[in-house]
């Protein structure tokens, strides 16, 4: 009996000691530390890359501006934050001109498909950087798709499948994470392009800026708790138009570069994961597996002797060209989605702010016949805007001009980055609503307290708008600053839609060259509802625009703003609020000006759709979001935009065939890289193939392009593709209606590529007479690079 009580005595107390100790570390596990999460972070980032062949790109309305090629890629990049159990919203960036209606809804379909209710246009949000190199005709309203020959199924397909994409991966990443804020001023990535409007503001309120365009950067940066940062957005007003109106080559512009940039940095401190690159069989030729994408940072220098190099690369001649699986190639396995272990990889967004009237062409507007400068007031030479051409930083080379730009955004960016020390708390929320602008009543108040009753009206644009801009001026004999049109051109106006003297009055001073609002055949030429919503993550509120708001049209919408906020007697916010624009999100309507500005009617105010009290209506209108934002009150609206879908009428013909001279294949080498050829950091080398259409298969997630390094005797790995700025994939035809086509690639060897041996390689597809595609490759001589 003693023994068994003494039993009983030392299980008991075993079982106090051992209870204890898993009461402690409960405890432990629960508390929340210095490294608890307040919200749950996922990032994501998918392939947007449209048709690189015969479709007009969007952006300069130049009907001779026709892809051929790619600069380098387009993507979705999306963050999601979500309050653990509560609310949770998304944010999308698109390498593309602008956020799209149609584009909108059917993601919007597809989410609600795919999650329910989680995600709605209540709480997604997408923006486009404002890039003029990329496809157009995703866009729905006719307007906008003229220039590209209707609707483009290809343009806008890619878009919502990229986005769609690039959700379900930042959805699939949500992880415990922390968010830092961070701004600061960036002087030399934009100046102003219409300073004659802007000085129509009154001096005292210009008193309060030291710019005439803003110069804050703001960044988000994500930390993972357990893998560190996975990304970093953030929002700076310049136009995506350091690449010029005769551009060819698909672009994501400076910001896209950014991004590129910044995630390359990243990846080059050794803070991201390597990509995997899947081998596969390519005739006899062996790719490496397991090799990194970008080895020009990676593989050490080879110590061979030149004449060592040389013998060996005059071993691999021209591959000659041969069909692929598309499933299996290398174009698709090139910048694998896999990942070592569960590391998310590292995303980085450059997005759009208030940019109506901000040019990265930073030297200013000069006559392209005489060298002088600009006429001030009407961006003329000689009396022609066709002559005013403004000049980026890299003058007269577009490419450098888009590097430079590029590089100061993600240099500024990386200072953001890596200084960010205030932590975002508090609540995510949003609100959202719809606005019938052609329509909107606004209530003025004047400086003596006395209130009036305006209008917005039906969409219209002006005269300057066809005069274009200094970034990518008109034709004919339009001008900026045009505030009474001229006879013959609305006699051609009248030929289409003559505008009614009601809405004339309620435009003026604009004089009307399209009546788009009025203009109904055969479906809408322009919107009128449109999308207007406010995205809170603790201090920190976005304000979602459907176009592109001048400098001083941003600064008043976002004072509005912070005074609804800061002023509620709840105290959800302070004086430490960070506000700031998305332009160009969930839908376009081309500009917004001040009122002052309008009155100027340069190219920003004929294009400020809605009148002159356009500015009036958004903030009047986003006071009430704040409000309701504040006040925890829902908004609710019986307005929704039209999907035209059903109605785009397409007059882009589709590729009937590709085909090669008698004798040779896809892919083979039309024109080699030089026998035995040298070449140094810098130089271009260049090789061109026989082809097919791009439009015949996109690459989406894969290159038309390929740098290839031996490594070895036999071994050849991918050092660069379509993503790296330093490789152009241009595509052409010998006649316009000729069946055969040619792919040059040309690759601006970069400083930091390693000796070696190296040669250039092109993934494509053709189309077969009877509609069957066919993938190929081939390879060009080798080469040496010292």
């Amino acid at each position: 009996m003693a023994f068994l009580l003494n039993t009983h005595r030392r299980w008991s107390t075993m079982s106090s000691i051992w209870f204890c100790l898993l009461v402690v570390l409960f405890a432990q596990h629960c508390q929340p530390t210095a490294s608890s999460a307040t919200y749950l972070v996922g990032l994501g980032s998918y392939d947007i890359t449209g048709p690189a062949a015969d479709v007009n790109m969007m952006g300069y309305a130049n009907m001779e501006q026709i892809a051929s090629g790619v600069h380098f890629r387009l993507r979705a990049r999306a963050f999601i934050v979500a309050e653990p159990g509560g609310k949770r919203i998304v944010f999308v960036n698109l390498d593309a001109c602008m956020a799209s209606q149609i584009v909108t809804i059917k993601l919007l379909e597809r989410l609600k498909s795919r999650y329910g209710d989680l995600y709605t246009e209540q709480n997604v949000a997408i923006s486009g950087i404002h890039t003029h190199a990329g496809p157009g005709g995703y866009l729905q309203y006719i307007v906008y798709i003229v220039t590209s020959l209707g609707f483009v199924r290809q343009s806008f397909e890619v878009i919502v499948n990229g986005i769609e994409q690039s959700i379900i991966q930042a959805h699939e990443n949500l992880r415990p994470g922390t968010v830092y804020v961070n701004k600061g001023e960036l002087l030399d990535a934009g100046i102003n392009r219409s300073p004659s409007a802007y000085l129509n503001n009154p001096a005292v309120e210009r008193s309060r800026y030291k710019y005439n365009v803003d110069k804050e950067m703001t960044l988000l940066k994500f930390v993972d708790d357990e893998w560190g940062p996975v990304g970093a957005f953030n929002w700076f007003a310049t136009h995506g138009t350091s690449m010029s109106r005769t551009n060819s080559l698909i672009s994501g512009d400076n910001k896209g570069a950014a991004a590129r940039f910044m995630e390359d940095w990243f990846k080059e401190k050794g803070l991201d994961e390597i990509d995997i690159v899947y081998p596969e069989e390519l005739g006899t030729e062996r790719i490496n597996e397991g090799s990194p994408r970008r080895v020009s940072t990676i593989i050490p220098q080879l110590h061979n002797s030149v004449d060592e190099l040389k013998q060996t690369a005059s071993s691999f001649q021209a591959s000659g060209g041969r069909r692929v699986t598309r499933s299996l190639s290398a174009t698709r396995r090139l910048r694998s989605s896999f990942r070592q272990g569960n590391r998310p990889k590292f995303v980085s967004a450059f997005c759009q702010s208030n940019c109506g009237d901000v040019s990265p062409n930073v030297l200013g507007a000069f006559c392209i016949d005489t060298g002088l400068p600009c006429d001030f007031n009407h961006s003329t030479c000689s009396g022609k805007n066709e002559l005013c051409y403004g000049r980026g930083p890299g003058y007269p080379d577009e490419f450098e001009s888009t590097r430079i730009i590029g590089e100061r955004q993600f240099r500024k960016a990386v200072d953001l980055f890596s200084a960010a020390s205030e932590q975002i708390k508090g609540k995510v929320d949003y609100r959202h609503t719809y606005l019938d602008l052609s329509q909107l009543e606004v209530i003025l108040s004047s400086s003596d307290g006395s209130k009036s009753a305006v209008k917005t009206c039906p969409a219209s644009m002006g005269f300057a708008f066809a005069a274009g801009t200094t970034d990518g001026p008109g034709a004919f004999d339009f001008q900026q600053g045009d505030d009474k049109g001229n006879a013959f051109w609305k006699l051609v106006r009248n030929l289409l839609k003559t505008p009614s003297k009601e809405q004339e009055d309620c435009q003026r001073p604009k004089p009307i060259l399209l009546d788009t609002g009025d203009m109904k055949e055969p479906y809408d030429w322009a919107p009128s509802i449109l999308p207007i919503q406010i995205i809170r993550i603790g201090q920190l509120v976005i304000l979602c625009v459907p176009g592109e708001f001048t400098t001083m049209a941003g600064r008043r919408l976002r004072d509005a703003v912070r005074t609804v906020l800061t002023s509620g007697s709840n105290g959800a916010f302070d004086k430490n609020v960070h506000i700031v624009i998305a332009g160009l999100t969930n839908a376009y309507s081309q500009y917004v000006t001040t009122y002052e500005e309008y009155h100027i009617q340069r190219y920003e105010g004929a294009s400020t759709l809605f009148g002159p009290h356009t500015l009036d209506a958004y903030i009047q209108e986003f006071k009430k979001l704040a409000a309701a934002l504040v006040g925890g009150q829902s908004i609710s609206t019986s307005l929704q935009p039209p999907d035209l879908l059903d109605k785009q009428i397409s007059l882009l013909p589709g590729v009937v065939l590709d085909s090669t001279p008698v004798g040779v294949k896809f892919g083979d080498v039309k024109i080699d890289v030089p026998l035995n050829s040298t070449f140094k950091q810098g130089d271009m080398v260049t090789a061109t193939f026989w082809s097919g259409c791009p439009r015949n298969d996109l690459m989406t997630e894969g290159t038309f392009s390929l740098v290839e390094v031996l490594r070895g005797t036999d071994t050849w790995a991918p050092a660069y593709d379509d993503d790296d700025f330093s490789l152009r994939f241009k595509w052409s035809r010998p006649g316009k209606l000729s069946p055969e086509s040619y792919a040059t690639i040309e690759w601006r060897i970069p400083e930091t590529a390693a000796s070696g041996v190296y040669r250039l390689r092109h993934f494509g597809a053709s189309k077969s007479l009877f509609g069957s595609i066919k993938h190929f490759t081939g390879a060009s001589r080798a080469f040496v690079v010292l």
